[in-house]
C-alpha cells in the first residue's frame, strides 16, 4: 500500500502519473516518423534522419513566458500559454535557418491542478502540431515551498535542424540592406511585468476593463497568443536570400538586433513606418519610460525582423505581410531610432 505521507507534504504522486498517463492519444498527434518510444520514460527518443542535408547542424534553444502566467491565472485561463510557450522557442531557433524536429516542456507548480495542467498540454501540443514539431518529454514538478499559492512556471525546450550551408548567421548583412517587420500580435511573451505594473498597480484596473481603440478586454489583449513567424519565413526562403534574422523578445528592437550585426554596421528603424497598436500606445502613455525604453521593454508591434537586400526588399514585406521598417548602414553594431516615438495622448482607460 502507498504511503500517503508524501501527499500530506504535498506532493500527490498518484494524481501526477495519472494525468502523464492520460497523455498518450494527445502527444502521439505531434510526432513525426522519426519519434521511438512513448511519453513518459526517462527520456524522449527520436532517431537521427535529416533527409538530404549534407552536413546537418542541431539547434537547440530553452525559454519559458515570464510574467504572462500571471495574467492566465487573473483570467484563470491557461489555453493559451503552451502555445505561447512552442511559437516563441520555434521563432528562437528559426532565426538562425532551422526547422523545428522535437520539443520537451517543464511545468513547476505548488498544487497540480487537473484543468489547469490539460489546458497547458492542450495549447502545447496545438502548437507542435502547427509547427510540425513533435512533443516527446517533458517534466511536471510538484514542489510546495519553492512556488507558493498558485503559482507556477513554464519552460520549454526545442531542438531543430538545419544544413550548415543553409544557417542564417548575419555575416551577410552589409550597408544599404533593408530591414522587413513581422506584425507581432500583442506583447508576445515580453514587457508583462512593466505592463501589469502600469495596468493592474498603478491604474488599479480589472482584466474585464476596456481601454479605447483595443476590440477585446484587458486581459484578453495581454493574453493573444505569440505568433509564430515559421511559414511565413519558410515561404520567404524560397525566392530570396534571407541575410538575417532577429526574433523581437526581452529587449526589443534596441537589445536583439543588434545580436546579428556585424561589426561594422548599425541598424536604423525609422519610426512612424509602421503602426504602433493600441495596446503599446497606452502603455506609452502611461509612463514616463523614454523612447528608447520603451523599444528596449516591449516589441512595440514588430515580432520578427527580417533583413534582406534592398531590391528584395518589397518581395519580402509582400510576403511577411508587414512594412519595411529601416536599413542597414555603417556603423559600430548598435541600433538607431531615426525620428521620435509620439507618445500617445492618454486614452480612455475604461469604456462601457
Amino acid at each position: 500500500m502507498r504511503t500517503k505521507a508524501y501527499t500530506r507534504a504535498g506532493v500527490d504522486v498518484d494524481l501526477a502519473n495519472h494525468l502523464v498517463s492520460g497523455l498518450g492519444e494527445k502527444v502521439r498527434k505531434t510526432h513525426r516518423p522519426e519519434v521511438l518510444g512513448t511519453i513518459g520514460g526517462f527520456g524522449g527518443l527520436f532517431r537521427a534522419s535529416f533527409g538530404k542535408m549534407r552536413d546537418p547542424v542541431l539547434v537547440s534553444s530553452i525559454d519559458g513566458v515570464g510574467t504572462k502566467l500571471k495574467v492566465a491565472s487573473l483570467l484563470h485561463r491557461f489555453d493559451t500559454i503552451g502555445e505561447d510557450l512552442v511559437n516563441h522557442c520555434v521563432n528562437d531557433i528559426l532565426v538562425l535557418g532551422a526547422e523545428p524536429l522535437f520539443f520537451l516542456d517543464y511545468i513547476g507548480t505548488t498544487v497540480l491542478e487537473p484543468e489547469m495542467f490539460d489546458e497547458i498540454i492542450t495549447g502545447i501540443v496545438r502548437g507542435c502540431r502547427n509547427a510540425k514539431c513533435s512533443l516527446i518529454g517533458g517534466e511536471t514538478a510538484q514542489m510546495p515551498g519553492i512556488y507558493h499559492g498558485r503559482d507556477f512556471d513554464l519552460v520549454g525546450c526545442i531542438v531543430g535542424v538545419v544544413d550548415r550551408k543553409k544557417i542564417v548567421t548575419g555575416d551577410a548583412i552589409r550597408p544599404g540592406d533593408a530591414i522587413v517587420g513581422l506584425p507581432s500580435s500583442g506583447l508576445h511573451t515580453n514587457g508583462y511585468s512593466l505592463a501589469r505594473e502600469i495596468i493592474f498597480n498603478k491604474l488599479n484596473l480589472r482584466v474585464t476593463d476596456r481601454i479605447t481603440g483595443m476590440r477585446e478586454p484587458i486581459g484578453e489583449a495581454l493574453l493573444r497568443t505569440h505568433l509564430s513567424y515559421l511559414d511565413c519565413i519558410l515561404k520567404m526562403r524560397k525566392v530570396l536570400e534571407i541575410r538575417g534574422m532577429a526574433h523581437i523578445t526581452g529587449g526589443g528592437l534596441v537589445d536583439n538586433v543588434p545580436r546579428i550585426l556585424p561589426t561594422d554596421c548599425d541598424a536604423v528603424f525609422t519610426l512612424g513606418s509602421w503602426p504602433v497598436p493600441p495596446l503599446f500606445r497606452f502603455l506609452a502613455s502611461e509612463t514616463s519610460a523614454p523612447d528608447r525604453e520603451l523599444f528596449q521593454t516591449f516589441n512595440m508591434g514588430i515580432g520578427m525582423v527580417i533583413i534582406v537586400r534592398k531590391e528584395d526588399a518589397r518581395q519580402a514585406a509582400k510576403i511577411a505581410g508587414g512594412p519595411i521598417i529601416g536599413r542597414i548602414v555603417p556603423g559600430k553594431k548598435t541600433v538607431q531610432l531615426e525620428a521620435h516615438f509620439k507618445k500617445a495622448k492618454k486614452m480612455s482607460r475604461r469604456s462601457p
